[in-house]
Parts: structure tokens; C-alpha cells; sequence
């Protein structure tokens, strides 16, 4: 598998070069990682829609994307945008590899629902899902999103509280991620 997932880093790199996101995706990888180890899940699903989860922000004029992601978000079709096109982008990174078409096929379907759909259907779904949204909370990804939206630190902090507390983030997951 990590083979698979080696090539695909260097298949998505030119699609990651906006937002920081090869990065956030190394990240949020790391974060997926750790998410298999402690919850379960087929990884041969969820670190390759996690690789590529965000390289149809490459589709996106970059001086759009403050419209369509964090808090002054105000157009949900454009978010919308990278989702369908970051599957179209998946489906023809992973000709280049190995995997079994179903896995393709449940790959895309996540890349293309990870922000907008509401329900995972699949544990390895909600395992994308959270370890994309766990970056946020990383030192790392702290410090990108609390700058490129122009936030004071403890501003920053309260969003977060906020969607940890709102049920953003899995009760377990939080506490897990607190914990360790």
C-alpha cells in the first residue's frame, strides 16, 4: 500500500500547489493514519481518497477560495466545485496505480462528498472526513488556517471549540485527539 500511496503524493503534487494543501494533506494523511491504527477501516480506501481528497481546489480560481472554505465562506457551490472535479482529477490519478476498480469507484464517491455530504456511509468515509477536518487542529494547520483567514489566535481557538462542541468532530475522535 505504501507504494500506492507514494505514487500518488507525486501524482496529485501539481493539483496540491494552491491553498497549502500538500501540507494539509500530508497532514490530514498522518492523521488518517492514526485514525485506521485505533478505529479499523480499509486503508486501501481511505489513504488514497485522503491523498486526493483536495486536488480539485487546482480547478478553483485561487482567488476564489476564501469564498468557498473557512469562516466567511459564503458560496457552496463553488465548494461544491472542487469536490466534483477533485473526483474527475481522482478517477484518472488512479488508472496510473494499481487498485481494484470498486476501490476507485468508493474512492471518488468520497472525494466527491467529503465536505458536502452530511452522512458518511462507510466507516472508511467518515475516517476521511474526520482526518481532514483534524488538521485543523494540528500545530501546523493551526497555524495556516489562523493566518490566511486573518484571525487572531484566540479567535481561531473559539471557531474550534465551537465545531468541536457542535458535534463537528466525533466526540471520540476529540477526546482521543486531547488525549494523545
Amino acid at each position: 500500500m505504501q507504494d500506492i500511496c507514494n505514487r500518488l503524493f507525486d501524482l496529485a503534487g501539481p493539483y496540491l500547489s494552491v491553498r497549502e494543501n500538500q501540507k494539509h494533506t500530508e497532514i490530514a494523511y498522518a492523521f488518517a493514519l492514526k485514525l485506521l491504527e485505533r478505529l479499523g477501516g480499509r486503508p486501501e480506501i481511505v489513504l488514497p481518497a485522503v491523498i486526493l481528497h483536495d486536488v480539485g481546489w487546482s480547478a478553483v480560481p485561487p482567488e476564489q477560495h476564501l469564498l468557498a472554505f473557512g469562516p466567511g465562506a459564503i458560496d457552496e457551490e463553488l465548494r461544491r466545485v472542487h469536490e466534483v472535479e477533485g473526483a474527475k482529477i481522482a478517477k484518472r490519478l488512479l488508472q496510473e496505480v494499481p487498485l481494484k476498480k470498486e476501490y476507485c469507484l468508493e474512492i471518488c464517491y468520497i472525494i466527491e462528498n467529503h465536505d458536502s455530504g452530511e452522512n458518511p456511509l462507510t466507516l472508511e468515509e467518515k475516517l476521511v472526513k474526520d482526518a481532514d477536518k483534524l488538521f485543523r487542529f494540528s500545530p501546523e494547520g493551526f497555524a495556516i488556517w489562523f493566518e490566511r483567514f486573518g484571525l487572531d489566535e484566540r479567535k481561531y481557538w473559539e471557531i474550534l471549540y465551537h465545531f468541536r462542541s457542535s458535534g463537528f468532530l466525533p466526540i471520540m475522535v476529540g477526546n482521543w485527539l486531547l488525549q494523545n
